[in-house]
């Protein structure tokens, strides 16, 4: 037997983007219904780090984070260097960021949607989309429940928003491809219990070796420690390469390695370990478009919003929701097609302006640092350098000023007008 409802706007995934799209829809009186195969709390591969560019958008969303973990800033080690780089306190973003597991991230932003208004169906899996005559969509097919007794769906929807992650399910079944020309990376990550979990600086390195460090051979990756608090750390590694082709790891053989050669301190032993060693692929620099076409917005990892920088998708796909809402809310006061679609062509602008450049930076940045050799001079010649440091933190971290700011904040926005948007 089937089920029918009916919203203003249905969200497809209730991870960061989702929820934040979902809820400035319901804070703008928008009836907005938000549906993922989960059941909140669950977990998700990630790194858990939130740069103050995400906090940002916590702050935005009125979450508290009484008692999450805060960092002042960014330890990165490689080349024989160790580098403190702080947060800066910025008039746009806060001078820390935080460290916060998916499991408990995912649903205080799903809770503060719905204390917003927003209704929530969990355990709900979209299985195709609703099109009129002219292939508009008008909504989605749903199955709720596992086994014989699930229970088939449809909800109708004057908009629908595609959050539901790196596989883009409902965009790829309406023929939205990726771009394989764009970067696309892959993160694997565990927690230990370390005796270190508490401490206030998150730790970045850049080189991963094959074997011994200095002896032999340099990966294309890096690798990562985030203090979670209560003693949890995230420990990670990435790669990233400038196509779709992402660069195939042996990540447990790599990981075991690199965590075998890391400071004793940190007690990353086998028995301290938490949970297996688990991977996800990171969509990059917008490699999904059109991200509003025929009635449908994309939004988050389904539209490629990850920075090629840093794989960080938790700040873009939260803004990028922001801007979605926005653009859905006045596309609601029209009373004509054409108006409605003229409306939310301001959101792939506003995504466009605010990250087309910075991304582009951020596929020339990836390109040389596939070669090793450019990546071990940036390595033992660049991290000394102070001055040339804190341009690279905020370049990295999109934790630049987008107007006015420093001469660093300036150059960055220069540079980032000057090559071909993505």
């Amino acid at each position: 037997m089937g089920v029918a409802a009916t919203a203003d706007v249905v969200v497809v995934g209730a991870g960061p983007a989702g929820a934040s799209t979902a809820y400035h829809l319901a804070t703008m009186g928008i009836d907005v219904l938000m549906v993922d195969k989960a059941v909140f709390p669950r977990d998700k591969v990630c790194g858990d780090g939130l740069t103050p560019a995400a906090v940002h958008e916590l702050l935005f969303m009125g979450i508290d984070t009484t008692g999450w973990t805060r960092n002042r800033g960014l330890t990165v080690i490689g080349g024989g260097h160790t580098v403190h780089l702080e947060w800066p306190d910025q008039k746009s973003l806060p001078g820390y960021g935080m460290a916060r597991r998916r499991m408990d991230l995912d649903h205080a932003l799903v809770q503060r949607a719905r204390e917003a208004g927003a209704r929530v169906n969990e355990n709900v899996t979209v299985t195709g989309a609703l099109q009129d005559s002219t292939g508009r969509v008008i909504g989605i097919t749903t199955r709720s429940g596992r086994g014989p007794q699930a229970v088939t769906g449809q909800i109708k929807a004057k908009l629908v928003v595609d959050a539901g992650g790196v596989s883009a399910r409902l965009a790829t079944s309406l023929g939205i491809k990726k771009n394989p020309n764009r970067p696309m990376g892959v993160a694997a990550r565990t927690y230990f219990r370390s005796p270190r979990g508490n401490e206030e600086w998150m730790e970045s390195h850049l080189e991963l070796w094959a074997g011994k460090p200095g002896e032999s051979d340099l990966l294309p990756g890096y690798g990562w420690i985030f203090p979670l608090g209560d003693g949890l750390v995230n420990v990670g590694l990435g790669s990233v390469a400038s196509h779709a082709q992402a660069t195939h790891l042996p990540y447990k053989k790599v990981f075991a390695q690199w965590v075998q050669n890391l400071p004793p301190e940190w007690g990353f032993t086998p028995e301290n370990q938490v949970g297996p060693l688990a991977s996800a692929a990171l969509p990059m620099s917008f490699n999904r478009t059109p991200h509003y076409t025929n009635g449908l917005l994309l939004v988050g990892d389904a539209g490629g919003m990850v920075s090629p920088f840093n794989g960080e998708g938790i700040a873009p796909g939260m803004k990028a929701g922001r801007y979605a809402a926005a653009a859905i809310a006045q596309a609601m006061g029209r009373s004509t097609r054409v108006g409605i679609d003229r409306a939310l062509s301001e959101y792939p602008e506003a995504m466009r302006t605010e990250y087309g450049g910075y991304y582009q930076l951020g596929r020339i940045f990836v390109r040389l640092i596939e070669n090793p050799h450019i990546m071990r001079l940036c390595t033992t010649r660049g991290l000394p350098l102070p001055r040339l440091m804190t341009l690279v933190h905020k370049l990295l971290s999109d934790g630049y000023e987008r107007n006015g700011g420093d001469f660093d904040d300036l150059l960055i926005t220069a540079l980032s007008k000057v090559v071909k948007p993505v």
